[in-house]
């Protein structure tokens, strides 16, 4: 992984200690809380129901052993013992005390981290396939041009204060597991009819209030011009974003009322008058790669025949690796999600306990390194299939077992109202509700691939206009309900999900998804997948029996 130069560590350390001045003026009274906000969003601290609320990068959802350690640290110290991973690949601290917040970014700064940018109208941290350097259908390991990027974004002092915040998403594979069709600026590495290595750059996705589909803007752009070309995008943004409605803020709105086609010209005629001066040379891409080297793989792993036994004498072993493990393009070893949506758990949280553990484990059978993901778990990118057992179990001692990857109970979740201010409604509660119906493990594994996304919100951070089945919050006169959404996609074939029909109350949302998988079940074709049939056969299916007894 990327590690610090003198430059990129002298840049967080100095910006510690820019906002340890900055809080002690507040605390002191010497900032308002006006003047005092946008210094603390610049640092990715935000102010929720209960408490503050701290946001850290993790680029491109990459994490070494000792990183780990520190969030287990800092949840311990600073925090009520444990974290909480996002959909955006980072990590969020729910109850720090504002006066120690300094102290918590000094402490990620022993170990190359930092919070820089992870609120505000900026460009925030850039997003990547959690399988990236491993997966069977990359055509190349995106994480370096990520690096590139994130050292492009990080205090750019033109875009500091953007119409609205802006997020990057990178993909290297065929199949898009970045959900890179709804972020401002999606990238997807191609090749072209010479066989040379480029990018197909997409713009205007998002989510939200608003979702909309990214579009292309252009099939092919040489690497060499990849900072320039996204630099032109900004610059256009930038200059026509509108600043007079944060509602309409974002790129996919200037897209939308400007026209593909004319947004186009805009940025093409930037990009000409810039380009020659940010070219990307060889020489520097390959530095970059040369952080991303592979490890030392065992090459006889693929022999291990211990492997197998154990799979053909353990079915529940056997369960988990089918649901848990992904292929690896090194033959013997496998790719492993660690579940952080155990029944029982809030989706996405991790004791200060279970950190150390995993680092741990990461050092001992993961080359000391793990990632987040975008569903809200973890991966060890790098395990022997012989040691694979001995993993599995670990992590049953730990909770990190669960083998749902990829079911209904895999469910993204945001804080909701238990912790978040902007929130209209819970989704928490929601979410441990759904958990408790669906616990027969071979139920969920027979409807197999469903994925259940529930916002407390508008602003979508669960992503719930694209889940198979989405779940949104909304305020009625004070009154906790939920509109349904039907055939949500963030994957290759991209879709926003269709509404169902009127809100149901918060008593009535299980029985609403469990009647939707019943629908399901009864009514699929041989291996048709939930999605698939939503296709086929539209909502009103489900509709029917949702809403007959209302």
């Amino acid at each position: 992984m990327y590690q610090y130069n003198e430059i990129d560590q002298t840049l967080v350390n100095e910006r510690v200690a820019q906002f340890r001045r900055q809080t002690e003026k507040y605390l002191q009274g010497e900032l308002t809380d006006d003047q005092f906000r946008a210094l603390r969003l610049r640092n990715g601290l935000y102010i929720q129901t209960h408490a503050p609320m701290l946001r850290v990068a993790i680029p491109y959802g990459l994490l070494s052993s000792a990183q780990v350690r520190k969030f287990a640290h800092i949840a311990r110290t600073y925090d009520k013992n444990y974290c909480h991973f996002t959909t955006r690949q980072n990590v969020q601290y729910n109850w720090p005390k504002l006066e120690q917040v300094p102290d918590i970014l000094a402490e990620l700064a022993t170990v190359q981290m930092h919070a820089i940018q992870t609120s505000g109208n900026c460009m925030r941290n850039t997003t990547s396939d959690h399988l990236a350097g491993v997966a069977v259908d990359e055509l190349e390991d995106p994480r370096p041009y990520c690096e590139i990027i994130r050292q492009w974004t990080t205090l750019h002092p033109e875009f500091d204060y953007l119409p609205r915040k802006f997020k990057i998403a990178f993909s290297g594979s065929l199949s898009d597991r970045a959900a890179t069709q709804f972020h401002d600026i999606g990238v997807h590495l191609v090749k072209n009819d010479a066989g040379e290595t480029g990018f197909r750059i997409l713009v205007g996705g998002g989510l939200g209030r608003t979702p909309i589909i990214g579009q292309v803007i252009r099939p092919f752009l040489e690497r060499q011009h990849l900072l320039s070309y996204l630099e032109a995008i900004l610059r256009i943004y930038n200059l026509f974003g509108r600043r007079d409605n944060k509602y309409k803020a974002r790129i996919k709105i200037l897209v939308k009322e400007t026209g593909l086609d004319t947004f186009s010209e805009m940025v093409e005629a930037e990009w000409q008058q810039i380009k020659d001066g940010m070219e990307l040379s060889d020489a520097r891409i390959e530095a970059i790669k040369g952080h991303f080297t592979l490890p030392d793989y065992d090459q006889t792993a693929a022999a291990d025949e211990t492997f197998n036994q154990a799979i053909q004498e353990n079915p529940a072993f056997a369960t988990w690796y089918k649901h848990n493990t992904v292929s690896h393009k090194v033959p013997g070893y496998r790719a492993v999600f660690l579940s952080l949506k155990a029944p029982e758990v809030p989706p996405g949280d991790m004791t200060d306990a279970q950190l150390d553990a995993v680092a741990d484990l990461a050092d001992r059978y993961s080359f000391g390194e793990l990632r987040t993901t975008h569903r809200q778990n973890l991966v060890f990118s790098d395990v022997k299939q012989a040691d694979l057992l001995a993993l599995w179990q670990h992590l049953q001692t730990l909770n990190l077992a669960t083998p749902n990857i990829g079911t209904a109970t895999d469910i993204i979740c945001c804080p909701g109202l238990d912790f978040c201010s902007l929130a209209n409604a819970g989704s928490i509660g929601i979410t441990k509700e759904i958990n408790d119906v669906l616990d027969d493990m071979d139920y969920l594994h027979d409807i197999g691939d469903v994925k259940i996304n529930i916002s407390g919100c508008m602003n979508g951070c669960a992503h719930q206009s694209v889940g198979h089945i989405g779940i949104l919050g909304v305020d009625k006169k004070g009154t906790e309900w939920y509109q349904l959404t039907l055939g949500g996609s963030s994957e290759n074939e991209a879709a926003i999900g269709e509404r169902l029909g009127p809100a149901v109350a918060k008593t009535e949302v299980t029985q609403a998804v469990t009647t939707i998988l019943s629908v399901y079940v009864q009514q699929r074709l041989e291996d048709e997948t939930f999605l698939d049939m939503v296709k086929r056969v539209g909502i009103d299916p489900f509709k029917e029996q949702v809403y007959a007894t209302h």
